[in-house]
């Protein structure tokens, strides 16, 4: 799909790290960008920054999703990229000190996580099957999530991260299959260990150990990067119902 003034664009958790990445991304390349976001402040004004448009969203509430997209909309008109930045991570083991994991936190990582991104992700796709395609191929919009290395090696505490992660992966390819008629595709990206608020907010000589555990660059990844694949698969059409791993060649070890 061409990136252009007329493609539409909306970025969940978009008001920073690799969401703030992909919506400066997108909109240097002339889309117009919409921010889905709890932090009103920060994605206020990265939308004035980037002349788009900013909702305040909660992605694990259905008609959160449905009003943010309503604004957006009246703005940009129909979205026809989708990228799913939103989530969260807290970390808790099955049993600690003698005591089962909270369930409560273990629905709302899920919620957010993986109900989130379907929220989103569905009600995105209602909007494009129903709009034109856009190019010769029949192209109506393209969806990527966001899943992590975790999906795949989750750590010590990452239980509800890990499950939520996975579930994002196991539901790339047959969304992409229920949408492949409609010209709409599905992609999805697991970062390994990217300079996020959450890790940037520790020390640096932690944020240097764990760049030294990826193989090669052994460094932490750069929002920017993770932005860059995002362009990428928006703009090659054969990318379709893929998982990319974005991760330096990192396979994590249990703690």
């Amino acid at each position: 799909m061409e990136l252009s003034s007329k493609t539409p664009v909306v970025v969940t958790g978009g008001a920073s790290g690799l969401g703030a990445a992909v919506a400066r991304a997108l909109s240097g390349a002339g889309a117009k960008v919409g921010i889905f976001d709890l932090n009103e402040d920060a994605g206020t004004a990265l939308a004035n920054e980037l002349g788009g448009t900013f909702a305040r969203v909660d992605v694990s509430d259905a008609s959160s999703v449905a009003q943010g997209f309503a604004t957006v909309r009246a703005a940009h008109g129909q979205e026809r990229v989708l990228v799913n930045c939103a989530g969260i991570g807290p970390a808790s083991k099955t049993v600690s000190k003698g005591e089962p994991h909270d369930a409560a936190l273990f629905a709302k990582v899920i919620g957010v996580n993986l109900i989130g991104s379907f929220n989103c992700a569905s009600q995105a796709a209602a909007g494009m099957v129903a709009s034109d395609p856009v190019s010769g191929d029949g192209e109506r919009g393209v969806i990527i999530s966001t899943a992590s290395v975790a999906a795949f090696e989750g750590q010590v505490g990452q239980v509800a991260y890990a499950a939520s992660k996975g579930g994002i992966v196991g539901m790339t390819l047959p969304m992409a299959r229920d949408l492949s008629r409609d010209g709409v595709r599905v992609a999805t990206i697991a970062p390994g260990l990217f300079k996020t608020p959450l890790l940037e907010g520790l020390p640096q000589e932690v944020q240097d150990s764990l760049g030294a555990q990826v193989p090669f660059p052994s460094r932490l990844g750069d929002p920017d990067e993770y932005a860059a694949l995002a362009r990428h698969i928006v703009e090659n059409a054969m990318l379709n119902g893929e998982v990319i791993r974005l991760d330096g060649a990192i396979r994590m070890a249990p703690r």
